[in-house]
């Protein structure tokens, strides 16, 4: 039998159908992570204290709300949207559980169920007027967050909530709130980035966040309900809002004041950015984010275990988030050109 002829006799290979999946941590993430370790390492240089329990632990707690408010809006950017309003949602959802604890002193599932459904609920709102009511995402979340921010000083009644109870305190800084040294609101933080990254690299859904972020109109004509999946990530940045807000109630003293939840929407974005998420939407790593949070917050408490003055810490902040802003452009850009 000629080789041409046992070609054709023998049966075809049988195509086996493998999906390739990219890696689970991009190259950026592992720059961010090489950076990191160089702060570290400088920082316990020059700041010996940098590297012991007493100072990781707060980091780590100071950590948590950035990058588990960051998760939702990494989702949220993703489908080319921001949300600007999640200060003056913290501010509201943390003076409704601070007033609720003291006057009730309610259980700790009663306190979460609050925070998370009102977070929620603030969530569904931005979600609808942006998905529905077909207006810029920045301008919805920048009026919503004027009217969060009233809503909260009117529930403040122009003073501080003092005595509030230790129904959290299994989110604070002390033995209560830690597990072999570990706080357990990073702890859960960690656990949300695995299950947001598992959702957004292995399901459907995530890949349709994706693909509203890559072109809205186009996802609408492949069959994506793109009004539903939009609501889904402003719902999720609002709940993670109100589970944020518990951490920062727990790892504060008995005191909550009016200056709660102030700045954190512009921490939370840049984690987001600096993690590689591409503010022109269509991709992003929640990953990145956490990693993002944690460059953040590390150079937030370098500057003041230094001495340097607090400014140095949003300059470095502000460096960091041109750096990352510019290559996600010059990478789009070299896209285009491919």
């Amino acid at each position: 039998m000629s080789i041409d002829e046992r070609t054709k006799a023998a049966p075809p290979a049988k195509a086996t159908a493998r999906r390739i999946l990219p890696s689970p941590v991009t190259g950026q993430e592992f720059v961010l992570i090489g950076v990191i370790a160089v702060l570290w390492v400088l920082l316990g240089i020059f700041t010996p204290a940098f590297l012991t329990p007493n100072s990781i632990q707060p980091l780590l707690v100071s950590i948590a709300p950035i990058a588990l408010i960051g998760v939702g809006m990494t989702f949220v950017i993703i489908t080319a949207g921001i949300d600007v309003s999640v200060g003056g949602a913290i501010m509201l959802c943390a003076v409704v559980v601070a007033k609720t604890m003291v006057s009730a002193d309610v259980p700790l599932f009663v306190a979460l169920a609050i925070a998370i459904g009102l977070g929620l609920l603030l969530g569904l709102i931005n979600g609808a007027l942006i998905a529905y009511g077909r207006v810029h995402a920045i301008i919805i979340t920048f009026g919503t967050a004027n009217i969060f921010q009233f809503v909260a000083l009117r529930v403040f009644a122009s003073s501080t909530v003092n005595g509030i109870p230790g129904t959290l305190d299994v989110f604070g800084r002390g033995e209560a709130g830690r597990t072999f040294g570990v706080p357990h609101s990073f702890a859960i933080t960690v656990l949300v980035v695995i299950v947001a990254w598992w959702y957004l690299r292995h399901t459907a859904g995530g890949r349709h966040l994706f693909a509203i972020g890559g072109n809205a109109n186009a996802a609408r004509l492949a069959g994506i309900k793109v009004q539903p999946r939009v609501m889904l990530a402003y719902g999720l940045t609002g709940a993670l809002v109100g589970l944020a807000a518990c951490f920062i109630i727990a790892s504060g003293t008995s005191t909550l004041d009016q200056a709660v939840g102030s700045g954190k929407e512009l921490q939370v974005i840049a984690a987001v950015v600096i993690g590689g998420t591409s503010i022109l939407g269509g991709r992003g790593s929640v990953i990145g984010t956490l990693l993002g949070a944690i460059l953040v917050q590390t150079v937030t408490s370098g500057v003041t275990q230094l001495g340097w003055p607090s400014q140095l810490a949003n300059l470095f902040v502000g460096i960091f988030i041109i750096i990352a802003v510019g290559t996600d452009l010059l990478r789009e850009r070299a896209r285009r050109k491919s």
